[in-house]
């Protein structure tokens, strides 16, 4: 996923209900009833997230009733054309499993690693395209300068007092992407640590003693602003201490004015704990200019001017070969990209995207975004962003369009109407869903800072799954939902395919909803439907 800009999962229990297939939505359904795929078919899941039975459509949009015709006798009903099948069946497990399998090959022959400005993610990019060409799409590379950080020799975290130790890099501590530069010793002073939200505010420093190193803990807010709150506040480094026991790779996004260090949840407590606590920090890094870009392709046909943005990052961070982050996320577009070449011209065009150099923060959709026009832009109808739907513990995350979430926000209107499409579809199947903090953390940030209705799916990263989420998914309580996330062991073996699996039918679902129709996101009403409509008031009463 996501360059971790953020901290931990937040999660709501979520109730329990059944689709609602009348109303707005069996409306703006395409042809047929929701089917499970073969992949998924088999489920055994509990009953899932739900509301109270069918809902009525508003009396505004009604059919008007027409005067009844006079009934011909023995004149058989027209035969049914037969329906395509849904692209929640034609994309499966099976074949993103193949593309994932090509990912982890590409990385293994070129440094182990598909990280940005790499050989590996270079020929990963070669082989999106070739997919996409042979699928009958004209791709294009958006390309992008950027600041590229690097560390030019090992990070140092060492306890000076009251007694002395050294702490291993990547077992105990690593150096956040983006951590400024500098050697310092100095006391260590904890900041608010009994909360989530430990140097998210001004306030948490305002007796904060010049030059001292500040330790927070993750969660709540963005890395860089914890880091930021400390540098204003004088601190010559900053420390964040993970939420769980393991170390994390975490970013600062843009250079930080202090070194900046993510710690182990084990480390972290032991220094927390310590009185008269001195430590030395140092961090040897540098930035230099590089170029990069990301992959697009998009449907000959459909409404040049209501686009269905469909991406997924497809670089990794350095430590391995990135198959659930987000080589999953990356496959699952792929396919639904080739599948949708298969079927008739959709109402409205779809736009593929494949992200670079997400993992330095965000920057190959935020360049993108950001170069748009203000007549691109409007033609954007929404964005659906798939990052990380194999993980090992996994959930059902949609991401949190309504901001139910305490962490989740900036979700434009029409955010909410995407998560319900892809709930109202896990409850077809009879499986549970849960809102995923809508916090930022991944592509879609650009996309909502620009106005657009985002949404999308997610497996979990670094949140811890509860004993209630094992009765819904299965799997371990209080293990991360991906304990492998961000490191060398994030590989074919540790991907759950149950998760592939179900999470990849709800999304080829979500595309094919929206590509037929945005009325609930954007209020935009297809050419088709539009003509089913009388456009005369008195028409409309009932």
């Amino acid at each position: 996923m996501d360059s971790p800009v953020h901290g931990g999962t937040s999660l709501r229990t979520p109730q329990r209900r059944r689709a609602a297939t009348a109303g707005l939505a069996a409306l703006l359904m395409t042809a047929g009833t929701l089917a499970a795929s073969p992949a998924h078919a088999d489920t055994t899941a509990p009953e899932a997230r739900g509301g109270a039975g069918e809902v009525e459509a508003p009396d505004w949009l009604k059919r008007p009733v027409r005067p009844e015709k006079p009934v011909r006798p023995n004149v058989p009903a027209q035969p049914q054309e037969p329906t395509d099948p849904a692209l929640s069946e034609l994309v499966t497990a099976d074949a993103i499993k193949a593309h994932m399998e090509n990912l982890n090959t590409i990385a293994e022959y070129n440094g182990g690693n598909r990280a940005t400005s790499t050989p590996g993610y270079d020929v990963s990019a070669l082989y999106i395209e070739d997919q996409l060409k042979r699928a009958g799409y004209t791709t294009y590379r958006h390309e992008y300068d950027y600041e590229l950080w690097r560390e030019q020799s090992d990070a140092v975290l060492a306890q000076t007092a009251p007694g002395e130790a050294v702490y291993e890099d990547g077992t105990d501590f690593r150096t956040m992407s983006y951590s400024g530069a500098g050697d310092v010793t100095a006391p260590a002073v904890a900041v608010n640590t009994g909360s989530a939200a430990s140097g998210c505010s001004p306030d948490d420093f305002a007796a904060f003693p010049e030059g001292a190193i500040a330790i927070t803990l993750r969660g709540t807010c963005p890395f860089a602003q914890k880091v930021a709150n400390a540098a204003d506040a004088g601190a010559s480094a900053a420390l964040v201490v993970n939420n769980a026991d393991e170390v994390f790779s975490g970013t600062v996004s843009a250079l930080s004015a202090i070194p900046a260090l993510g710690v182990s949840g084990v480390t972290g407590a032991d220094l927390i704990a310590a009185d008269g606590l001195e430590l030395r920090v140092k961090v040897d890094a540098t930035v230099v200019e590089e170029s990069s870009f990301s992959v697009l392709a998009e449907t000959a046909g459909g409404r040049a001017d209501n686009v269905v943005v469909v991406g997924a990052h497809l670089d990794g961070v350095e430590e391995g070969p990135a198959i659930n982050d987000n080589g999953s996320g990356t496959a699952f577009v792929l396919e639904t990209a080739i599948r949708l070449a298969d079927l008739p011209a959709p109402k409205n065009k779809v736009r593929f995207a494949f992200w670079g150099t997400e993992e330095e923060g965000l920057i190959g959709s935020t360049e993108y975004v950001t170069g748009l026009t203000d007549g691109e832009l409007d033609d954007i109808a929404l964005y659906l962003n798939f990052d990380m739907i194999g993980s090992h513990n996994y959930a059902r995350l949609v991401l949190d369009g309504r901001m139910e979430l305490p962490g989740s926000s900036g979700a434009p209107s029409g955010s909410g109407a995407i998560a319900k499409v892809f709930e109202d579809y896990f409850a077809a199947q009879d499986q549970v869903s849960e809102p995923g903090v809508l916090s930022g953390r991944s592509d879609y940030r650009a996309f909502m800072e620009a106005g657009i209705p985002s949404g999308g799916l997610f497996s979990g990263a670094d949140g811890v799954k509860s004993e209630e989420q094992v009765e819904w998914y299965g799997g371990t309580a209080g293990e991360q939902f991906d304990p492998y996330y961000h490191t060398p062991d994030d590989t074919l073996e540790n991907v759950n395919w149950d998760s592939v699996a179900e999470l990849a039918a709800a999304g080829a679902h979500g595309v094919e909803f929206l590509a037929a129709s945005t009325l609930p996101v954007n209020g935009v009403l297809s050419a088709q439907a539009a003509a089913e409509f009388s456009r005369l008031g008195h028409d409309w009463v009932i």
